[in-house]
Parts: C-alpha cells; sequence; structure tokens
C-alpha cells in the first residue's frame, strides 16, 4: 500500500484510459448541450412559420412537430452503416480514400458518401483535420454550405454521408469553359463571398478555398465544400510540405525568364496538369496565401486572398502563379509583387483588376480585413442584390438528367465499385478509436424525410430542370 506523500507512477496504459475516459465525458456533456440547442432552434423556427396561424392549425403544427421530434430520438438510437446504403458509382478518389454517389435503401435518397481510411488519417497526421472538417459540417448549417446529414465509422473508415449537387464543381466548368464573363464571374465571387463569410463567422479558416471546393447545386449556385481527400491540398497543411516547398533548389525550377509562355500557352499548359494536380497526394499551392506558407501567423483574410487568385482565373484562363511544378509555383507565390500580372492579350475591366489586386495583396493591407463589407462595396460589385443572390437566376446553366446524374463529375471506370463492409453489430465498440469519439452524427431533416420517396425528388427535379431550360 502505497505511502502519504509518495510518487505514485502510473503505467502508459492507464494514462490512456485516463485520457480516453476525459474526452468520453466532455464529448457526453457536449453533445447533449448541442442537441438541447438545435431543438430549441427548431422549437423557435417553427414558432416564427406559424406566427398569424389560427390556434387550431398552431396546435396541429406544433403536434406533428412534436411527433417529428419524438421519431428523430427513436432513430437516433438505431444504428446506421453502410450496408443502409447501395453503392452507384465512384466520383472522386484521393490519397486518403474516396467519394461515391450512394442510395439510401429506405428512403431512395440520393447522397454523396465520402469515405476516408483511418489508417491514412493517422500516418498522415490529419485525425485534427478531418475531425474539424466534421465539426464545421455539423456547425454549417446554412444554404452556402454543403449539407451533412451523417457520419459514422467502422474499424477502418470514416463515412459523411453529404447531400449531392449534381452540377459538379467549379474546376470542371472552368476546363470546360477556359474563362468566364464579367458577369458571370461577378455573380459566381459574390456568392463565394458570402459562402467564406458564412465559415467565418463561425470562426473557422478554411484556408483551402480553391475551385475544387466550390460546388454547384442544380440550380448553378455555389456551395462551399472541402473535399480534401479528392484534392490531396490538405496534405498541404501539413508542415513538411512547407519546408519542402521552402527548401526547393533553385536548380530545380524551370522559370525561363527569356522565354515566357503566351496566355494560349499557359491555360493549354494549365488544363493539361490541372486534373492530375486535384488527383495527386501533393495538390497544387496555387491557391494558398504567401502568409499560410510562412507559418508565421494568418487570419480568416488569407481566405480573401484565395478568392483573388480564383477571380484572376475565371477572367484570365489560368491562375497568375501557375507553374510546371509545386516548387515554382510556390517561388512565385512568394515573390507575388513581381510575379502578379495581367497578360495585355486578355484585357479585363479596371474595376476587376483593382479587385483582385486588393485581394492578392499584404495580409494587412487586403480588402475584407475590416469586414466583409469592405469587399461588398467595391465597384466590381455594383449591382448586385446582396441579400437576395441565391434567389436569383444563376447564369450558369445547370444541364442534369436526374438526380443522380454525374454527368457533370470525371468517371473512374477503372474502379470497381464493390459492396463497403457493414459495421459491427450494436454494441461493438471496440472500434471506436478514442480519437474518434463523438464522430456519429445525424441531422434530424435526414432522419425525419424517411417518407419522402424518389418520385416526389423527381417532380422537383423536372421543375427545376424546366426553369433552368427557360432561362
Amino acid at each position: 500500500m502505497a505511502t502519504v506523500g509518495a510518487d505514485i507512477r502510473c503505467s502508459q496504459h492507464t494514462y490512456d484510459k485516463v485520457t480516453k475516459a476525459k474526452v468520453t465525458l466532455e464529448s457526453f456533456y457536449t453533445n447533449l448541450v448541442f442537441q438541447h440547442e438545435e431543438r430549441q432552434k427548431r422549437i423557435k423556427q417553427l414558432e416564427e412559420i406559424i406566427e398569424g396561424l389560427s390556434e387550431e392549425e398552431k396546435r396541429e403544427k406544433r403536434a406533428h412537430h412534436a411527433q417529428k421530434e419524438t421519431e428523430f430520438l427513436r432513430l437516433k438510437r438505431s444504428r446506421l452503416g453502410v450496408d443502409d446504403f447501395e453503392s452507384l458509382r465512384v466520383i472522386g478518389r484521393g490519397a486518403f480514400g474516396e467519394v461515391r454517389l450512394v442510395q439510401k435503401k429506405d428512403t431512395g435518397h440520393i447522397y454523396a458518401m465520402k469515405i476516408l481510411r483511418k489508417a491514412d488519417m493517422h500516418e498522415k497526421e490529419q485525425v485534427a483535420h478531418v475531425r474539424a472538417e466534421r465539426d464545421i459540417l455539423v456547425e454549417a448549417d446554412n444554404p452556402w454550405v454543403v449539407k451533412m446529414y451523417y457520419s459514422f465509422q467502422d474499424p477502418n473508415n470514416l463515412y459523411l454521408i453529404m447531400e449531392f449537387l449534381p452540377g459538379g464543381d467549379m474546376m470542371t466548368l472552368l476546363i470546360k469553359r477556359d474563362t468566364l464573363s464579367e458577369e458571370c464571374t461577378q455573380f459566381c465571387i459574390a456568392e463565394t463571398i458570402l459562402a467564406i463569410h458564412s465559415i467565418h463567422k463561425l470562426e473557422f479558416i478554411h484556408r483551402d478555398i480553391k475551385p475544387d471546393n466550390l460546388l454547384i447545386d442544380i440550380t448553378g449556385h455555389i456551395k462551399l465544400s472541402d473535399f480534401g481527400l479528392c484534392t490531396g491540398l490538405k496534405k498541404a497543411h501539413r508542415t513538411e510540405f512547407y519546408r519542402d516547398l521552402s527548401r526547393a533548389n533553385p536548380r530545380e525550377l524551370t522559370v525561363q525568364a527569356n522565354k515566357p509562355l503566351d496566355s494560349k500557352r499557359k491555360m493549354e499548359t494549365w488544363k493539361r496538369n490541372r486534373r492530375a494536380l486535384a488527383y495527386s497526394t501533393v495538390g497544387t499551392p496555387d491557391y494558398i496565401a504567401p502568409e499560410v506558407f510562412l507559418q508565421t501567423g494568418y487570419t480568416q483574410a488569407c481566405d480573401w486572398w484565395s478568392l483573388g487568385v480564383i477571380m484572376y482565373e475565371m477572367l484570365i484562363g489560368f491562375p497568375p502563379f501557375c507553374s510546371e511544378s509545386p516548387q515554382e509555383t510556390y517561388h512565385k507565390v512568394m515573390n507575388w509583387k513581381d510575379t502578379l500580372v495581367f497578360p495585355p492579350e486578355n484585357p479585363i475591366s479596371a474595376e476587376a483588376k483593382d479587385l483582385i489586386l486588393r485581394l492578392c495583396c499584404e495580409a494587412d493591407q487586403r480588402i475584407g480585413k475590416n469586414g466583409v463589407d469592405e469587399i461588398k462595396s467595391h465597384p466590381f460589385f455594383e449591382g448586385v442584390d446582396w441579400e437576395h443572390i441565391r434567389e436569383r437566376p444563376s447564369p450558369i446553366a445547370i444541364d442534369v438528367k436526374g438526380l443522380d446524374d454525374t454527368s457533370n463529375f470525371d468517371s473512374f471506370p477503372d474502379i470497381e465499385v464493390k459492396p463497403l463492409a457493414p459495421v459491427p453489430k450494436e454494441g461493438d465498440d471496440n472500434y471506436k478509436d478514442w480519437v474518434f469519439i463523438n464522430y456519429t452524427f445525424k441531422r434530424f431533416e435526414g432522419l425525419t424525410q424517411r417518407g419522402v420517396q424518389r418520385s416526389a425528388n423527381a417532380n422537383r427535379l423536372s421543375t427545376l430542370v424546366s426553369q433552368n431550360n427557360f432561362r
């Protein structure tokens, strides 16, 4: 028996158990608070909707809502796993897993299932990133961010079940079109600003704003996502990646000052390499702000730099720092004062050029650092109806033939869509890594719309397609 004041030593196993217990308790009570806040939020929204109805109608609406809340609590206790979904096809892949188009068996609803391999998350030190992604998708319940309906895990993988946006992404659109008109660019950049701002209000810094992560819904409007596994650029947020770029041998760079590429050749080179860069394990640093590379501290303003790079690409046809290698791109970004130039053969308006230069500049001088209204009031956005832009017709025409139409995504014919192995039986918690405790999530809308079949969604699709064709 140990005496009072004696040095008591604990084994590493004991420390691990204590840590797991601490995380479990914290997660449990945090989850309780979150569930209570969400329930109160739904009640408040209901009361706002039924305001003005008769007392009898109010009682009916409240009773129906209470029934849905009870159903939600019951369904939350049920196990959800990959065997509840039918895999249709692969629509994305990357260093850490893949994205599949899936159909939920009991409702017929179509989703995008993001699959992350746990082993790779540990090996590549991505645990914090994948937790942050899951948390922001839970918190960011607004029309500017792709909606996540469920998340769960099994012994090998993490799963995120998200809404499927058949319009594809901005990267694919730019590859198809080369450039966008200033009118279309104004619309896309304005919506991206509101999407980024919705993340900033939650005190998140995206750090990975690029065309690949700007998804397009069936009506041609933009939603922000973070498909890091598809592009692999999450690796670019690791210290080793920055160190490797900053230590590049000057002889490895392919800059030829006496043989500059003209805009046409740059665009051809960029389009030829862009798809490979999107699916590589390194990605491209074209859109990353210089202060992020320096790792001496950065703010939300780094996302506005990325916005400026995307705007340049929309109007010119390639980003301002595109090069043959990530190392060369890095050096161009770090020397942006000399490398950020506008080709005379691709003229753009003075307002567009001024906005790009005010976005891609020193962080302490960057427009938006004092609030999003700085950017919204720029002359380039004259005439934009910021309050109702999402209800306005989009200049991006989306051609889709069904809710599961993936024609706006890359095809992966070399990947066989095998059924995913089901999760362990209820009560078998051995597979739940303590670092992924509280990863499971079920959204209220997802579980309480079980009776809505694909026929109703098909009618909605038909209406939207007709509207798009009419425009």
